[in-house]
């Protein structure tokens, strides 16, 4: 009976701790750093669009120096567009061999505007993920991708940066598990009617309020996504609805994803269905003030949590 009631004990003492340590974790993702951070990113003194490349490379250097601080795996992949060289910046953690998780943010935004959620958001995300890889036991290798050049007038095109990464990928023959996009994840509305959809009928089945975190996924998306989804949605952080459907439904490949699904690699994106339920979309009211932080910093929790858990 004594050996019985130590082995509860000890049971006890277990779940506890992993309570706790859960708890732990939970915290480290920084609503602080996040409002930093993206204050950062928006105030720059011209708009971070493709004609302006020293400002893309402001952006370009501090999305470097804070991955530095994390890791001192560090890549600056250049490229050049009508005679102008653009960036993406990529930091790694893990064993360098191993299976390949890419998870991507593009930084640059379309025309003059500030681009917080689209996707100041985005990019906040992988730092933070940074910021809270350091020092994690991964079994899979992860690279953050900081992309340049998603927006128009290059979006759909070969010079997209996820285009160049997601080439040298498949030319240098890279064990890619799967790829993460992280496409606006800051802008949420409780108020009915705020939600809309390519296809009316869709309502019916996500409901009219802009609640909730998306993740896109296309039809015969791969093993990678299908696993994602479900222990994203099982750690029941944020209100999550999963898409899955053609690419030809308009929204399903509008960013970085799509190049990753042309090279055959399994790739979802997730989002808070950009102008479908933000106003905001590609406008000058495109503001930290407009997003709901709290609910942003669950979305990237609940990534960091899958990466790390389910590595």
């Amino acid at each position: 009976m004594r050996i019985i009631c130590s082995l509860i004990k000890a049971l006890s003492f277990l779940f506890v701790f992993i309570c706790i340590s859960n708890f732990s974790f939970a915290g480290n993702v920084d609503t602080s750093r996040i409002i930093n951070d993206l204050k950062v990113l928006v105030e720059t003194n011209e708009a971070r669009n493709y004609a302006n490349v020293e400002t893309l490379n402001q952006v370009a250097e501090y999305i470097k120096a804070e991955f530095a601080k994390s890791t001192n795996k560090i890549e600056v992949q250049e490229f050049k567009v009508e005679n102008r060289t653009y960036k993406n910046i990529i930091c790694s953690f893990g064993p360098e061999d191993a299976p390949r998780i890419i998870v991507g943010a593009h930084y640059d935004v379309c025309g003059n505007q500030k681009g917080a959620d689209d996707n100041a958001s985005g990019i906040v995300g992988l730092l933070e993920i940074a910021r809270n890889l350091k020092d994690v036991d991964l079994k899979n290798r992860i690279d953050l991708v900081a992309y340049s050049l998603e927006e128009p007038p290059f979006f759909k095109t070969e010079s997209m940066g996820s285009f160049v990464h997601a080439q040298s990928l498949f030319k240098n023959n890279v064990n890619v598990k799967g790829m993460i996009c992280l496409e606006m994840i800051g802008y949420f509305s409780d108020k009915k009617k705020s939600q809309k959809y390519p296809i009316g009928l869709l309502k019916l089945f996500y409901g009219v309020k802009g609640d909730y975190i998306t993740i896109v996924r296309k039809f015969c998306s791969g093993s990678f996504t299908r696993k994602f989804n479900r222990n994203f949605k099982q750690l029941d952080l944020i209100k999550t609805k999963t898409f899955t459907g053609p690419k030809i439904l308009p929204g399903v490949d509008f960013s970085d994803h799509l190049n990753y699904w042309i090279f055959g690699y399994s790739a979802l994106m997730i989002t808070d269905t950009a102008f479908y339920r933000n106003l905001n979309y590609h406008t000058k009211n495109d503001t930290i003030e407009n997003l709901d932080i709290k609910r942003m910093a669950s979305v990237i929790e609940s990534v960091l949590k899958v990466l790390i858990t389910n590595n």
